[in-house]
């Protein structure tokens, strides 16, 4: 699979310096965990969950959540589970898991892990790992040891992405315990933690908050200082951090026609003024703005819970041709001795030895997303990317 792999090669070629490159569920850990995009979350009730999967997949999505927790009732979890069985049989049966997103199921305890990975059997191989709930070291451990049993019994690798959104890690007086709890669990089964997951909207209920569709994250002051902090001790950039990815964005536009009439109109005339007009009326604008403060606060992708909101994050993730100049230039291998140079955009001063950090982060993205061609924004690669609806 690969970033815009639904799109023709003629177009994606109009579109990219660099094209996104190819990976798969046995690709490395690193390069998974940034290709991991808009992981989009689905409830493992849903009947025709295996349909689903199959045609997001072919609108670009390459990860998904199958979920057995938040999103359904406790009087459900019994049915989505023999669903999920029954769902991942016709997954099977319908291609190779080339063809699928890398796929994941938010369990509720650990026993869920052993049980599904047994009773799923030989379409395991499906599999890409699972979503933990409410994260601590103590919750957290048995997640994980269940995962690694499981892992060893199928004879598959198996991930763990642990949500952080506990009550101890968002209130002040216990956050640092916590945050260092956390932080030894998930180091003690490095290999398997893909990347660490937000969860907002449980950090907002425990102050009865809820951020507006023209508002971020990072305008909800509770929230943006448990990301620092998160960021601060779990994603260090020192070999030492991991993954975590961007919180939900709630909001989703309706009628399902998104904006895409909009910019279809005529080809990218006026396409800023005509974007901007058309994601506010859908109360995509703030989406945006979060995205954008996600990659400045050290955030990859995003969880998602509406198909729409994919393409917005795919888009922004592309390395811009500029960034990629930047970091081509502090990385080239004469430049290890460090010093200060002018940027080839001649707008800027990168200094190799700060910078080299965020230039291997960009590279890295670069591998996975893609470069944008000099004259390409995010208004033509969004574009190109929504589905036809």
């Amino acid at each position: 699979m690969r970033h815009f792999g639904h799109l023709a090669p003629a177009v994606r070629s109009g579109l990219f310096h660099r094209e996104p490159g190819e990976f798969d569920a046995g690709s490395p850990a690193r390069t998974l965990a940034v290709a991991l995009g808009a992981t989009l979350y689905s409830p493992a009730t849903r009947g025709t969950l295996a349909r689903d999967v199959r045609k997001q997949a072919r609108r670009g999505v390459v990860s998904m959540v199958l979920c057995l927790e938040d999103s359904i009732s406790d009087a459900e979890v019994a049915g989505a589970e023999d669903n999920l069985v029954r769902q991942f049989a016709e997954l099977a049966a319908g291609g190779t898991p080339d063809e699928l997103p890398l796929l994941f199921v938010r369990v509720r305890e650990p026993r869920q892990i052993t049980d599904l990975v047994r009773r799923l059997g030989p379409h395991v191989r499906l599999l890409s790992g699972f979503v933990l709930p409410k994260f601590t070291e103590d919750r957290g451990l048995p997640f994980l040891e269940a995962l690694a049993g499981a892992e060893a019994g199928c004879g598959r690798r198996l991930f763990a992405m642990p949500v952080l959104e506990s009550p101890e890690l968002l209130h002040l007086e216990t956050r640092t315990e916590t945050l260092a709890g956390i932080a030894r669990a998930v180091d003690k089964y490095r290999d398997r933690v893909l990347a660490l997951r937000l969860g907002v909207t449980d950090f907002c209920s425990a102050y009865g908050l809820r951020r507006a569709p023209d508002m971020t994250a990072y305008d909800v002051k509770l929230v943006a200082s448990v990301i620092a902090d998160v960021v601060n001790v779990l994603g260090r950039a020192d070999g030492s951090g991991f993954t975590v990815t961007g919180p939900v964005w709630e909001y989703f536009p309706q009628p399902e026609r998104m904006f895409k009439p909009q910019l279809r109109r005529s080809p990218f005339a006026g396409p800023a003024e005509a974007l901007r007009t058309a994601l506010i009326e859908h109360d995509m604008d703030g989406l945006l703005r979060e995205i954008q403060l996600d990659r400045a606060n050290g955030l990859q992708g995003k969880t998602c819970i509406h198909p729409s909101h994919v393409a917005p994050v795919h888009a922004l993730s592309v390395v811009s041709h500029e960034e990629f100049s930047d970091a081509e230039d502090i990385l080239r291998p004469e430049r290890d001795g460090g010093g200060v140079l002018r940027s080839a955009y001649t707008n800027k001063m990168n200094e190799v030895k700060p910078h080299r950090a965020w230039a291997e982060r960009t590279m890295l993205r670069a591998e996975v997303f893609g470069v944008a061609r000099e004259d390409v924004s995010f208004v033509e690669l969004l574009a190109a990317g929504l589905p036809n609806v």
